[in-house]
């Protein structure tokens, strides 16, 4: 026994009232697609803007960071120096009290010791003074440009705002006039339909005749054939672009 199909929102409808379904979702959507249009490109640049100002808060922090190792090595290098210089005292006073050449050789060769170990920490000193310095000025250029492109954020972020404050309400209704006709469509023609649009590059899956032609591509549409789409009893695609072909004034009869 064949199984009962279910009726459905979609079922008994005519041919003409699934082609003016889906024309009206495209005159549905080409609204939309204008609005967010006029937004342009605006949400990539303050995501753009937003990733970069992340990454330079990053760059500075790290800076910042390093630079607090070398101030750290510097007073490790400094304490050396005063350790060094005060075992060079020590051991000078000691060749003064040597009892043989043997223990003023060694305590000779222990102040030459301390003595590189001063010229070692000043070279390091100096090396860390110098990454210091450098790192001061990349720390400095970045904190400039973060602030050049936190105010860059602001601006574009005050555009956006306002532009999606303006269309909000529109898109919002187009939105729900959409999901309402969305559900009124047949499921397989709602699928080809998206996929058509996916595929053109202005979006326009459903073309009405201009001009003799498909509105979509342009190319001419032979007579028998706009008849058949004017008379709305089949679903016509172009055989150029596969567009769906609709009657300009299939809205309205």
């Amino acid at each position: 026994m064949a199984k009962k199909e279910t009726k459905t929102e979609t079922s008994g409808q005519s041919i003409k009232e699934k082609l003016q379904n889906i024309y009206k979702l495209q005159l549905i959507d080409s609204e939309i697609d204008r609005i967010r249009i006029m937004r342009g490109e605006l949400p990539l640049e303050v995501r753009d803007l937003e990733d970069e100002i992340e990454g330079l808060e990053t760059r500075i922090k790290n800076l910042e960071s390093e630079v607090e190792n070398s101030q750290s090595q510097i007073t490790a290098r400094e304490i050396g120096k005063t350790e060094a210089d005060a075992l060079i005292k020590r051991y000078t006073e000691q060749q003064n009290n040597v009892r043989n050449n043997r223990e003023y050789d060694s305590l000779t060769k222990e102040i030459e010791f301390q003595n590189l170990e001063i010229e070692l920490c000043d070279k390091k000193i100096k090396e860390h003074s110098e990454d210091i310095a450098s790192k001061s000025v990349l720390i400095n250029e970045s904190k400039t440009k973060f602030d050049e492109r936190f105010k860059d954020l602001e601006v574009k972020k005050s555009e956006l705002d306002k532009i999606i404050a303006e269309t909000k309400k529109d898109e919002e209704k187009l939105t729900k006039e959409r999901e309402s006709i969305a559900t009124k469509t047949e499921a397989r023609l709602l699928y080809a339909y998206s996929r058509i649009r996916n595929n053109v590059l202005n979006k326009m899956a459903v073309a009405t005749i201009e001009r003799d032609a498909c509105g979509g591509c342009f190319n001419k549409i032979p007579p028998q054939r706009q008849l058949d789409i004017k008379s709305s009893r089949k679903i016509i695609p172009c055989e150029y672009c596969g567009r769906i072909l609709v009657d300009p004034e299939i809205l309205e009869n």
